[in-house]
């Protein structure tokens, strides 16, 4: 018997030391970080910002990969099938995580099973945005011109089940407007079609529309969060255009497949919440709008499962279809 509790011994401790041989050996060849939008959205930005840091503090490369589509479904999709190795992360948020389970039927993937999140990155805001051209000066002139031309007026946005998507619903929702909506591979894909006027307006990503609309060549109208935004504290948010409660927030984390060991997953975590801390971060994220996070796992599993049923009952009660 005593012989056996010594091996048994012998082995838990063997296991142990693979163990944090494992943890202090990661990573030792290149991760990719996949993001369901195209370069230059906020997800993509915070997504290599975070991979250079991690790159310069682990001197092993971290690759963001852009997989564009189905309002990042496809990215989050690609993500949970990846095997737990370690080396495939996602940057992933609301769309894929909380809002897509409302909207299809049947999704390839479950957003609490087959993720082990590692925590939040970023919260932003979206702005409700018309073309440079537009007679519209403020929200309510959108709501009059609606108003006007039921079914004629239309929106784009960077995909099903994006924020971006869901403001604009929940703005017709409120507002009692018919627009109709136009989809688009992100933020960055529908720009050129807002600029040129071929769009009457979007709910588009703040990274993207405060540079244009400072060289005049958009117009931004309003804020999508519930407070103003640093990056342009003269908007004023739709709740104080006259839409009381009005929220519709973009917000990505770190995800890993589930499997993922958790000292690798704790390891992670500890490199992603010093990388936010670190005040050259801190300034970038400012810069394009983008307010740090930084929580634990199990707070960000809280964000998910809270978060879900919240947009469910709003999606049943607006109406929303898939085809918007």
């Amino acid at each position: 018997m005593k012989f056996i509790l010594h091996v048994l011994a012998a082995l838990m401790v063997l296991l142990g030391a693979q163990h944090a041989s494992a943890q202090s050996s990661y990573p030792n060849r290149a991760v990719r970080i996949l993001v369901g939008f195209t370069p230059g959205t906020a997800p993509d930005l915070a997504a290599r910002i975070l991979a250079n840091k991690f790159s310069e503090d682990w001197g092993t490369p971290f690759l963001v990969a852009n997989v564009p589509g189905a309002g990042s479904n496809i990215a989050t999709d690609r993500v949970a099938k990846a095997t737990a190795d370690r080396y495939t992360l996602l940057m992933g948020g609301n769309p894929s995580l909380v809002i897509s389970p409302s909207l299809y039927v049947k999704l390839p993937y479950d957003p609490v099973k087959d993720f082990a999140p590692i925590s939040q990155v970023f919260i932003a805001a979206n702005v409700l945005t018309v073309p440079a051209e537009s007679p519209a000066k403020t929200v309510q002139d959108v709501v009059a011109l609606a108003r006007a031309q039921p079914g004629k007026l239309t929106y784009g946005h960077a995909g099903v089940g994006t924020s971006q998507h869901l403001g604009a619903e929940l703005f017709k929702y409120m507002a009692h407007v018919d627009i109709t909506a136009v989809a688009y591979r992100g933020t960055t894909a529908l720009m050129p079609d807002l600029l040129a006027g071929r769009v009457t307006m979007s709910f588009a990503n703040i990274v993207n529309v405060v540079p244009l609309a400072r060289d005049g060549k958009l117009r931004a109208l309003a804020v999508t969060s519930l407070k103003r935004s640093v990056l342009a504290p003269d908007l004023p948010t739709m709740a104080e255009s006259g839409f009381p409660g009005f929220e519709a927030v973009p917000w990505y984390g770190l995800l890993a497949p589930t499997g993922t060991p958790t000292d690798i997953v704790d390891k992670l975590h500890s490199e992603t919440v010093k990388v936010l801390a670190m005040p050259e971060v801190r300034k970038q994220f400012a810069e394009i709008g983008l307010e740090p996070v930084g929580n634990t796992p199990v707070e960000f599993t809280a964000v998910i499962k809270t978060e879900t049923p919240q947009w469910a009952k709003l999606i049943k009660e607006a109406g929303i279809k898939l085809s918007n």
